[in-house]
């Protein structure tokens, strides 16, 4: 069956354009794991830059493994070996360092059934040999990475950019000199500031279940590790290297023209682990762009704030002027143009995409978004004139303090909406479509809300059903939600800490079976969840180092209480936060 599984790959690799085979002869190996299906793997722009960025030594070769999917596991099963890499078809153990690509919480069971097919233990502790390593990078690991730290050797925390190469240049000098896992793991931490390793450190709880404390097991390991920031400072900004037709994006290759948003929204974490913002150079951007004209290329630009881009209208210009065409993530409101949509339209994109987040304005002015009703709807009327455009709108319900008028509120924000789109869009015909998109709270750490619980599983579920009633009265408006029972699962694994290892471990015996896990928990998920946390609360996370001042965010927690909004990041002036004004505890 391995020839089955290798005939595979190698039919998977004759249709993609880009990827990279190398011969393995003195060289670092790395496995880049992504936890979920080839489709959602290659779909990521931070797997498929680090594939590049690995990639870019000449000492190291980086390929690719993914969670099989439907046939592709049958294979597996049958066959009885072990997972194989994508380029070379060998077996993961064979390699120097697993590095898995982490991205989204629900992914976490994935990681153990990958670790089980790849026959490596799961368990850190039961690893006895330095190789192969087992690592993650990845947003997730630098909000909190506990509820995996007993699966995984390190961490490397923050972007790749600044840390990438040190890590290399470690672990290859390491191949001949070290022997020893522990010595190579201490040299790690010793090396870089941002490597986490969780067996350094020990945590104990209270007799409430609250960590009480969490600290190195000897002087030499620090207390807090940094989570490393990039300038923008490299020659090409971060971009898709590969194109596959079996990818969500099969026809576009994506571009990150920024890191991170200054708008501080309350419940969004992009908003504060990546502080301060950041944009690519315009005239080195050109360049990248100019150097890529040939390749007749639809280019997916993406950034936490994409609309604070400054020369985001030129640059759709520049682009379309090159005999190529774009798309654009999440606009907000308050910077749609007349230009901006001329050119979108341009370009073919077809649907545009802003997200209110909330229905009224006070539970706006709680969550700091800075947006108003009559600025959403200048946005839709300009939306509506351009013709032939869609509209998509996302929402957020169960967050902080939102009550029933609340809700109610994002049927009526729907309503003035659709009225604009026909009045404007009928009399020429062109009346586009409305869709909301409706996702529950998740609390994140690193926010003003992370002291706070998740909505109860039977509201939000009330909740969603009344609001599918209303909209479908009103018709033309289409509604899709996502599952409250997952937002429970993510904001579980989201503010949990390590003992939570042990429910990841019973939903990996009981295949996949959530609720059969949790009901068998000696550990109340309920605990982490649905508490209102304390202000002086020790969190799982605390010992990671944005830069951000806790005390900051207490604050921002005070004034959503209180419907009051906060100012906007200025980097070149402000240091409120504690990010550009030193790091601070």
């Amino acid at each position: 069956m391995r020839r089955h599984v290798v005939s595979l790959y190698r039919s998977r690799l004759a249709k993609e354009r880009g990827y990279v085979q190398k011969d393995w002869g003195g060289r670092l190996r790395v496995a880049l794991v992504y936890p979920n299906r080839y489709r959602v793997g290659m779909s990521n722009l931070g797997f498929q830059w680090v594939y590049y960025l690995f990639n870019q030594r000449e000492d190291v070769v980086a390929e690719r493994a993914f969670l099989p999917d439907g046939h592709e596991m049958s294979l597996y099963h049958q066959w009885g070996g072990p997972l194989l890499s994508l380029e070379s078809q060998r077996p993961l153990n064979e390699f120097h360092l697993i590095a898995f690509s982490l991205s989204f919480e629900n992914d976490y069971p994935n990681i153990l059934t990958l670790l089980k097919l790849a026959k490596i233990p799961l368990l850190a502790q039961d690893r006895e040999d330095a190789f192969p390593l087992v690592a993650a990078g990845g947003v997730i690991t630098f909000m909190n990475p506990e509820p995996l730290s007993p699966f995984f050797d390190f961490f490397v925390v923050g972007e790749a950019e600044p840390q990438l190469d040190i890590l290399v240049d470690t672990l290859y000098e390491s191949l001949s000199q070290i022997s020893s896992k522990q010595e190579l793991l201490r040299t790690l931490v010793g090396r870089i500031p941002s490597i986490y390793v969780p067996a350094f450190y020990r945590e104990s709880y209270s007799d409430r279940g609250m960590l009480e404390d969490f600290s190195p097991i000897n002087s030499d390991i620090p207390e807090k590790v940094t989570v490393a920031k990039s300038s923008m400072e490299i020659l090409d900004p971060p971009h898709s290297c590969i194109l596959s037709p079996e990818t969500e994006f099969s026809d576009m290759m994506l571009v990150e023209l920024g890191k991170g948003c200054g708008r501080g929204c309350r419940f969004c974490a992009a908003g504060y682990v990546y502080r301060p913002p950041r944009f690519q150079v315009e005239e080195r951007l050109l360049d990248f762009f100019t150097r890529k004209q040939n390749q007749r290329i639809r280019w997916g630009l993406i950034s936490s704030a994409l609309s604070d881009v400054p020369y985001l209208d030129r640059l759709g210009q520049f682009i379309l002027e090159h005999g190529c065409s774009f798309s654009v993530s999440s606009l907000r409101a308050d910077a749609v143009t007349k230009g901006l949509l001329k050119r979108i339209k341009a370009a073919g994109q077809r649907t545009i995409t802003m997200a209110p987040e909330a229905g009224s304005e006070r539970l706006r002015r709680v969550i700091n978004k800075h947006l108003s009703q009559d600025q959403i709807i200048h946005a839709v009327e300009q939306i509506a004139e351009e013709g032939d455009l869609h509209l998509r709108l996302y929402f957020i319900i169960g967050l902080p303090t939102e009550t029933r008028e609340d809700v109610e509120g994002i049927v009526d924000l729907a309503k003035v909406i659709k009225h604009h789109m026909v009045k404007i869009g009928a009399p020429k015909g062109r009346v586009g479509h409305i869709r909301l998109s409706v996702n529950c709270f998740v609390p994140k750490p690193f926010t003003p809300f992370q002291w706070l619980p998740m909505d109860p599983v039977e509201s939000l579920k009330e909740k969603q059903r009344w609001l599918q009633k209303m909209i479908a009265k009103e018709g033309g408006i289409r509604i899709t939600y996502d599952v409250p029972k997952w937002a429970y699962v993510q904001t579980l694994l989201s503010v949990g800490d390590r003992r939570v290892a042990k429910i990841l471990l019973l939903v990996h015996e009981n295949n996949r079976d959530w609720n059969k896990a949790l009901r068998h928990s000696e550990l109340n998920p309920d605990f982490f969840v649905y508490r209102h946390k304390e202000r002086d609360e020790r969190f799982a996370w605390d010992f990671l180092d944005h830069g951000i001042d806790k005390k900051y965010l207490i604050n921002e927690y005070d004034k959503a209480l209180a419907s009051r909004p906060s100012p906007v990041c200025r980097p070149e002036s402000c240091t409120l936060c504690g990010v550009c004004g030193g790091r601070k505890s």
